[in-house]
């Protein structure tokens, strides 16, 4: 095959390669203009997450002369929370949002990191078109995407137990008592239980009933109880 025939073969591919990529911005459905999101996604508080968006319209890529990309959350008429030109985070997000998306592309995902509880919410992708002529364009999706934010994993910090005390008369001295009496052997298994320890010294008096003779060295008695919580 000469030169001459291949020429007008080029060409006619160049051309429906151009008609394939006008008609590749065309929405499948039955709308004009869409975007689309996942209707619900779920996320740790602390972690990230990613919602993607895809848009169509039915303008030819070489009329579009700029396109932005914008979101909205909580309702459909609710804050901007990230505009891409110009330049814009909200600050209840500042340092936490990035979006994932080319000029020239009709898909991507805005990036939220280090969720927090209060971004449970509804999150709106918005497009903004410029054709050359300089007429404009702004749609959204409408039901936009339900975002839930699920408890984090937190490394729960045992609480030293109610029992594991120092008792701040544990080290009294009984000179009476010395080597007589043991105390009970504390159980480190029940942390519920609470040792008390009252001196009983024998004491006599007139409404004391009779006892016998106190012994050279008088021993105090020393009573244990246990209350249970």
């Amino acid at each position: 095959m000469g030169l001459p025939l291949l020429l007008p073969l080029l060409l006619l591919l160049l051309l429906l390669a151009s008609l394939q990529a006008g008609r590749s911005t065309k929405c499948n459905s039955q709308y004009l203009y869409e975007v689309n999101q996942p209707k619900q996604l779920s996320a740790p508080e602390g972690g990230s997450v990613q919602i993607p968006f895809s848009f169509c319209h039915p303008w030819e890529l070489s009329n579009v002369l700029s396109v932005t990309i914008s979101w909205k959350w909580k309702h459909f008429h609710g804050e901007t929370i990230y505009n891409t030109t110009p330049s814009f985070i909200h600050k209840d997000f500042k340092n936490r949002l990035s979006l994932n998306w080319t000029e020239d592309g009709r898909s991507g995902f805005l990036q939220i990191s280090n969720l927090r509880r209060q971004d449970k919410s509804v999150y709106f992708c918005r497009v903004h078109l410029t054709a050359r002529n300089h007429s404009k364009k702004n749609w959204q999706c409408v039901p936009g995407t339900n975002l839930v934010i699920t408890p984090g994993l937190w490394t729960n910090a045992r609480a030293p137990a109610r029992g594991s005390f120092q008792n701040t008369e544990e080290n009294y001295e009984n000179t009476r008592n010395k080597g007589q009496h043991r105390e009970p052997e504390l159980d480190p298994k029940d942390d519920n239980i609470f040792y008390a320890s009252l001196a009983l010294s024998s004491l006599t008096s007139r409404s004391a009933p009779p006892c016998q003779p106190p012994q050279q060295n008088p021993q105090d008695e020393t009573l244990y109880s246990t209350l249970k919580t």
